[in-house]
């Protein structure tokens, strides 16, 4: 029995245990960069560009509506 199961492990398991092995390499490349930025570097870095361009937009709103207010403001008060 246990030289039927080493058969068939050499057989049909063996290959592929060895192309899932390649497959997660592959992954695990494209995660983690392997010298060249990775999904996982790029993904940080579009955090944080999305970060500074919120931060960015609530700016300008600020500045539009302080504006807005001021022009209003001399408007009906006349100075």
């Amino acid at each position: 029995m246990s030289d039927e199961c080493d058969d068939r492990y050499d057989d049909v398991c063996k290959g592929e245990f060895a192309g899932i092995h390649r497959k997660l390499d592959v992954m695990d490349e494209a995660i983690r960069g392997n010298g060249k930025p990775g999904i996982q570097l790029r993904l940080d870095r579009l955090e944080s560009s999305e970060r500074s361009r919120s931060r960015l937009l609530w700016l300008i709103a600020g500045s539009a509506v302080t504006m807005a207010v001021r022009a209003v403001w001399q408007m009906v008060c006349g100075g």
